[in-house]
């Protein structure tokens, strides 16, 4: 029997449409709000200072083209693997659609190994094992769950979006709780119109920028959402405005309550909000630190091996990875070949600095989008009739908002 091409009662299976709107976007909301807000708001402050909450602000004005330019792609190409089909049509190029396949599967087999390892390290302070196998157990675990079914997983991990989110509110309640005139400080945040502070604000915003990154990601699960002409650039755009509301919040709280001279040092900047609390309050915090951190490995893999299987279906990479198991209608052997690369990277690699490239990576990516949706509106094919369509400028914007914040990262 040909596996990859495997066949239930006489046609091959298919991925099955179980999203939602609301589940859709939950999956993007915990693809997006993630282990970035817990660890990037020192980072941020200590290039912009009182200013992060700018950079934020900045980094979603950069975003937000993209994010309109993938509403309409993604409704035009509502397949796995979108960028891929989007940079293929656009240019008609087989390589750079492999190309834009790859990038987009190394940031999130990176960005995976990156968070298990950071997930083993707040697991270790309630389990008491060596970091390598903590590190096993997660992605192995995460690894079967993701292989289980769609609907399971993405169920789950809207259950741990909800608990990470549940998280970024309590630090805002803890925050006003203990500092309730922090409304009367909230003119400290804008900055003056000098080259000096927005020099920092701009520098700051690629690290901010990290913190968006996964939104894209919704546009992997196409085949698998009902309706996808009117949910994908729907749970898009509310992506993108629930997950800047969140971290303008956030980063204000923080910044307003945390001493600087502590916050732009701390690895685990959240965390200090709560550094009078008692200790179940705590212990309350890291254990949604812990999860937030899981819940983005868990999507990053689903991520990944939707890529890897929407390659293999178009014929770029082995056919094999294509192979769908008929029980569970997922792209099993994708998801077991992402399970044995994130391991590798986690145990075995320096991933350090390929993590700092991501921004870089998927800026490159949104670059190559945006300019296929150009050429398509220019150069080949209009939209079908029911497709979610933007103005030319939006893409054209995308890309050069896109280019310009990857160029302010070499500064």
């Amino acid at each position: 029997m040909d596996l990859s091409k495997p066949r239930l009662n006489g046609q091959q299976p298919t991925l099955q449409r179980r999203l939602n709107l609301p589940l859709l976007t939950l999956y993007g909301l915990g693809v997006t709000v993630g282990a970035g807000i817990y660890v990037l708001v020192g980072s941020t402050a200590a290039k912009a200072g009182f200013y992060a909450p700018v950079s934020f602000l900045l980094a979603a004005f950069v975003v937000g083209f993209t994010g309109f330019t993938y509403s309409e792609l993604s409704t035009r190409f509502p397949v796995s693997a979108g960028e891929v089909a989007y940079v293929k049509n656009g240019f008609n190029s087989d390589f750079l659609a492999l190309l834009v396949g790859l990038l987009v599967v190394t940031s999130g087999l990176v960005s995976s190994a990156a968070i298990s390892i950071g997930a083993a390290e707040y697991l270790s302070h309630f389990i008491i094992v060596s970091p390598a196998i903590l590190i096993i157990s997660i992605i192995i675990i995460l690894g079967l769950v993701a292989m289980w079914g769609i609907l399971q997983s993405v169920l789950l991990a809207a259950i741990l979006t909800a608990i990470e989110v549940g998280g970024l509110a309590l630090v805002i309640y803890y925050g006003f709780s203990i500092k309730p005139d922090l409304l009367g400080d909230i003119g400290r945040l804008i900055p003056p119109l000098e080259v000096g502070a927005w020099g920092g604000i701009v520098s700051a915003g690629l690290l901010a920028f990290f913190a968006f990154v996964g939104f894209e990601d919704i546009a992997n699960v196409a085949e698998e959402v009902k309706n996808p002409r009117k949910n994908m650039p729907r749970a898009i755009v509310l992506t993108l405005i629930l997950a800047t509301i969140i971290y303008l919040l956030v980063v204000s709280v923080v910044i307003l309550v945390v001493p600087m001279d502590k916050l732009t040092v701390s690895v685990a900047p959240l965390a200090l909000v709560f550094e009078n609390a008692t200790d179940v309050t705590k212990g309350a915090f890291n254990i949604i630190a812990t999860i937030a951190t899981i819940n983005g490995v868990l999507i990053q893999m689903i991520m990944a091996s939707r890529v890897l299987y929407g390659l293999a279906k178009q014929g770029a990479i082995p056919a094999r990875l294509a192979y769908i198991n008929p029980k569970t209608r997922t792209p099993i052997t994708a998801t077991a070949l992402v399970v044995v690369i994130v391991l590798a990277l986690a145990l075995f690699f320096p991933i350090a600095q390929l993590a700092q490239l991501t921004s870089q990576i998927v800026l490159l990516v949104f670059m190559l989008v945006n300019l296929a949706l150009v050429w398509l509106k220019l150069f080949r094919k209009p939209a079908n009739e029911k497709a979610f369509v933007v103005p030319l400028w939006v893409p054209i914007f995308g890309f050069i908002a896109s280019a310009a914040l990857t160029v302010s990262g070499f500064f």
